[in-house]
């Protein structure tokens, strides 16, 4: 039987040393006189043994240090050869379901590029800091943002995180551990006021697009939220809509929130009364709310063939169809996420902060508090009310001294002709 003892030994290298007069010399001058470096051995799970050498016995001592408790609770093979393409594959087979679709596209079309930088059959074990460093330049070369770069890493990090958890790289060995994201300045998030609002409603073409537009400023859901919306989400008596998971049924795609929140967002009578003129016009027997008569011929017909691909947009060219409103309107380039921003925004005016987090479905509030609290020109001007107030005290003549104001005359000095300034 293997022992589970994590050895340190001398491996030698080179020739045998000689005496003066030619012959080997005993084991017991090596040390002195042969060239070594410091091996670390162990037995594996089957018998096997396995060795990996270092320059001095101090990196011997710290790396058997870290491995002991692998050989003792029976992980003491080394990681497997793992290539990024069967990585790639197995990954894409495993996390299907387990991952929203869109978070496992984005995982694979990352792996995908790292591949395609280092190479399809590359080692997933023996991807260092470098190699990343080197993906990010590449990619950086490409044009992307430093935002688009740092977020690359960060899901190569994640991946790279599997992986460990997988047993296809050691632990201390994930190469995005090492790498420091580039500092990006982030920008002020776009406001959409409600008067800004009024002028796109204005412009809205029909009915559906009024209560779509109207349904996103006033509850502030995400897209994808708002276009797995079904008619059994709307609570007309109590004016609320629910965000909440779907299971397949005929009609309906399998579907859940992101962060797997459920939440309930009341709605205003105004939206409300959109909804149901809205309901009134919808195409006959569609369970998702923002679904038009073509989009819900189109969708029958593939459903029925078993064409429909999991994951597929149930409404296409919104965001395009919506960016050319505002352009009609002779507004900023608004975003449908713009106007979930300005819906939270507008919240945190008269809610408390925990409140917000809540109907935002932001598991960490300080998601809510960075990049979607937009401080508008009216805050700032209560702000300067509030600095006013608390100086009232300061008597007037404090702010009036002659010697910092535009309207003074030079002072008069011994031996100096005394003249006046006009400023």
């Amino acid at each position: 039987m293997a022992t589970e003892k994590v050895g340190i030994y001398r491996k030698y290298h080179g020739p045998i040393p000689k005496d003066k007069s030619g012959q080997p010399l005993s084991k017991n001058d090596w040390p002195k006189k042969r060239a070594f470096r410091w091996a670390v051995r162990w037995f594996g799970t089957e018998g096997k043994r396995y060795s990996r050498s270092f320059k001095t016995r101090k990196e011997a001592e710290r790396f058997a240090e870290r491995k002991q408790p692998d050989v003792r609770s029976g992980k003491a093979n080394p990681p497997p050869k793992i290539t990024l393409k069967y990585y790639y594959d197995e990954h894409r087979k495993l996390m299907k379901g387990n991952l929203a679709e869109s978070t496992l596209q984005m995982h694979l079309r990352t792996l995908k590029l790292l591949a395609d930088h280092a190479g399809w059959n590359f080692q997933i074990r023996k991807v260092r800091p470098r190699d990343i460093e080197g993906f990010r330049a590449t990619r950086l070369k490409t044009g992307i943002s430093p935002s688009s770069a740092n977020r690359e890493v960060r899901t190569l990090k994640r991946l790279f995180n599997v992986a460990i958890a997988r047993d296809y790289i050691a632990k201390e060995h994930n190469p995005c551990s090492a790498i420091s994201l580039i500092k990006v300045t982030p920008k002020r998030p776009k406001y959409c006021s409600p008067k800004e609002f009024s002028a796109i409603y204005r412009l809205a073409p029909d009915t559906y697009w009024k209560t779509l537009l109207t349904t996103v400023y006033t509850t502030g859901i995400r897209l994808r939220e708002l276009l797995n919306l079904t008619w059994s989400d709307i609570d007309f008596e109590k004016e609320q809509l629910h965000v909440t998971r779907k299971s397949r049924t005929d009609w309906i795609q399998p579907w859940q929130p992101k962060d797997h929140e459920i939440r309930t967002i009341p709605l205003p009578k105004q939206a409300i009364a959109l909804l149901e003129a809205w309901q009134s016009i919808s195409p006959k027997d569609c369970p998702y709310v923002f679904m038009v008569q073509e989009r819900w011929d189109y969708y029958c017909k593939q459903v029925d063939k078993k064409k429909w691909r999991e994951g597929q947009d149930l409404v296409n060219n919104v965001l395009r169809r919506f960016k050319t409103l505002c352009r009609k309107v002779g507004l900023p380039k608004y975003s449908i996420h713009d106007l979930r921003r300005s819906c939270i925004t507008n919240w945190a005016k008269h809610l408390p902060i925990h409140v917000v987090q809540q109907l935002a479905g932001h598991s960490d509030i300080r998601t809510t508090q960075k990049y979607y609290l937009s401080v508008q020109e009216e805050d700032i001007k209560k702000a300067q009310q509030v600095q006013t107030r608390l100086l009232e005290e300061i008597p007037a003549s404090d702010l009036t001294d002659p010697k910092v104001t535009h309207s003074a005359r030079k002072r008069a000095f011994p031996g100096r002709k005394t003249f006046e300034v006009d400023l």
